[in-house]
């Protein structure tokens, strides 16, 4: 069932390609790739279990987040600690990390478009935002904020966010192929996401404000594999099988906390909006997704990961991704949960 439907997905171009994992228990029940994508130079490539894929927002869960949490469980910050008091040129001193975790700081959700290479200041338009809600009373999801943390971890460890996060996050945790700034000699290994002016956009990130930020932003940038992604999730569901963060860091940060939030990720509550995952997946269930076309959801329950990788953008922005994302996640809880075979 799943299998077919990703090769129909690739054969009515819904997608060019994927990788899917699906882990159970420890054990690896599914990792397969399927389709292909054109490189910057036009070329047919395929997509395999190695392809390299712009991960986009899975960068707040598997950069900024565990970072802050490090960070925290060292003492080096406070959760409630302001934004202010790293950033004083944020006029918004009532707004704590907890709040930019949490998306309730009352930030707006993003800034006005601009295309990728026009000139802009992005920390300047942030750190002169309007806020349009109370902080600590409305979730809404923001780019900004997570911008806002990777500043943080900068400020609190001495170090750029790349190198920080590689040296005490991904290294530690054996994530080998996840990076922010794709060196050249692996650029030709990642898909390419979307068609600009007149290349595909490759090796380079594609979300706007990471790109008029360097590439390192605390909201996107990160590539990585579905293998590295895979064994970030293990992190989350055997928190007791590492020693990096305190287990009941990770635990509180994948525990819901209001509207379907924790810290960081989105934790299924049973109420609202079904999320990514479809209707089957039990509460408790927690993950994110990215808008290239990413996803990581586990469920902490029935020990259960999945993985799916894809440069959905590739046929341009206006994709089907949210839909397959939820029908996607009920085939697999149906085949690896509710009927296993």
């Amino acid at each position: 069932m799943v299998r077919n439907y990703l090769h129909q997905l690739v054969e009515d171009r819904h997608i060019p390609g994927a990788v899917l994992y699906i882990s159970k228990n420890k054990e690896t029940k599914f990792f397969q790739s399927f389709g292909s994508f054109l490189d910057k130079n036009n070329q047919k490539q395929l997509i395999n279990q190695d392809t390299i894929f712009d991960v986009a927002s899975l960068t707040k869960v598997m950069a900024t987040l565990p970072s802050i949490l490090l960070l925290a469980s060292k003492k080096e910050i406070e959760l409630e600690s302001s934004i202010h008091s790293f950033l004083p040129a944020f006029k918004n001193k009532d707004i704590t990390i907890n709040h930019l975790l949490q998306h309730i700081s009352g930030l707006p959700a993003d800034l006005p478009f601009h295309d990728r290479n026009t000139q802009r200041d992005v920390m300047k338009e942030i750190l002169d935002t309007n806020l349009v809600n109370t902080p600590g009373t409305t979730a809404l999801y923001s780019d900004l904020g997570m911008i806002l943390l990777g500043k943080v971890i900068e400020k609190a460890s001495g170090q750029q966010l790349n190198v920080f996060t590689k040296e005490n996050i991904f290294e530690p945790w054996g994530l080998y192929d996840t990076t922010f700034l794709l060196p050249d000699e692996k650029k030709q290994l990642a898909a390419s996401t979307e068609w600009y002016k007149d290349y595909y956009i490759q090796g380079d990130v594609h979300d706007e404000k990471a790109f008029q930020l360097s590439g390192v932003s605390g909201s996107a940038g990160v590539f990585s594999t579905a293998k590295d992604v895979a064994i970030f999730a293990s992190k989350w569901l055997y928190p007791v099988e590492q020693d990096l963060i305190p287990q009941d860091f990770l635990r509180e940060a994948a525990t819901h906390r209001q509207n379907n939030r924790g810290l960081g990720f989105e934790v299924w509550s049973g109420a609202g909006d079904s999320l990514s995952i479809g209707e089957l997946w039990p509460i408790g269930s927690f993950g994110h997704t990215g808008f290239t076309g990413t996803s990581v959801w586990m469920s902490p329950s029935e020990k259960l990961a999945v993985v799916f990788l894809t440069n959905a953008v590739h046929f341009g922005r206006e994709t089907a991704i949210k839909k397959i994302r939820k029908q996607l996640h009920s085939f697999i809880y149906s085949a690896y949960i509710a009927n296993p075979l």
